[in-house]
């Protein structure tokens, strides 16, 4: 039986942490001897301007533009990673199944995948017509290389023994890929999966700070032109719950895909 969370030693840890960062905070505009710093909101500040009905710059869990932002950066980000995993994932296995179809495609995707994505706004706009396809287009190729890599890299580490059983019993491709393949991939694609969320709320929020007129992205480069401090922490914190929640769901969903398939490899009673 799992202890209670109070008895739990990681959850006082996790805490401990979230304290400390939120003492080195205050000490750092409060008392440190640094123009610069002193210059920016106390976490009390942000707070009270976060839970305010009557916000001094007009965001605020009270306000309904708060939410609107909110929405659009979740339908970007949202989008985005469905594209990534429809498209990197099977394509992930190709190359990291079929070694002609990898020599075609792996120099390609070593070649585009260390362009950064703020690269990618100005030949976006050209190309999409309007913003928010631009947008969510700049969104998903992070997520896209990092799930390709990561669906690549663990159909790769599956022990070949597995490929030479299946062919020895005469499994077809089709029963290769649903037996042996995905399931033996599976932890690193989400791996993948987690760390494609976590690249697409970054290159989301850039390219909505150059981009679009409503999303995280936009409310945070607004506030800094407004010279509005605490709404930028705010746009920040958000960005950084959205970014947890979404990774957390997929790491839900993982570990529960993780108990399959250790019952389907005999691991489990």
């Amino acid at each position: 039986m799992e202890a209670s969370w109070w008895k739990n030693r990681k959850f006082w840890l996790m805490w401990a942490g979230y304290t400390g960062a939120v003492v080195l905070w205050y000490a750092s505009v409060k008392w440190l001897p640094i123009e610069s710093f002193n210059r920016l909101p106390d976490p009390w500040t942000v707070v009270w301007e976060w839970f305010n009905p009557n916000p001094a710059f007009g965001i605020s869990i009270f306000t309904p533009n708060y939410y609107v932002h909110i929405l659009y950066s979740v339908y970007r980000a949202t989008s985005a990673f469905a594209l990534a995993v429809l498209l990197g994932v099977p394509l992930g296995i190709l190359m990291g199944w079929n070694r002609t179809f990898n020599a075609y495609a792996s120099a390609l995707v070593g070649f585009l995948r260390p362009v950064p994505p703020l690269a990618w706004v100005p030949l976006a706009i050209l190309i999409f017509p309007g913003i928010e396809i631009a947008v969510i287009f700049v969104t998903f190729l992070v997520a896209f290389f990092a799930t390709v890599m990561n669906t690549y890299v663990g159909v790769k580490s599956i022990d070949p023994d597995y490929f030479r059983a299946a062919a020895s019993l005469g499994s077809k491709p089709r029963d290769v890929l649903r037996h042996v393949i995905i399931p033996g991939a599976l932890p690193n694609i989400f791996t993948g999966l987690q760390i494609a969320m976590g690249a697409a709320w970054f290159s989301l929020a850039a390219g909505e700070m150059i981009a679009a007129q409503y999303g995280l992205g936009f409310l945070i480069f607004e506030a800094y032109n407004l010279i509005q401090f605490p709404t930028i922490v705010i746009g920040m914190a958000t960005l950084g719950i959205a970014g947890f929640i979404s990774s957390a769901g997929i790491r839900v969903m993982g570990n529960r895909l993780m108990r399959w398939r250790e019952q389907s490899f005999g691991l489990k009673g």
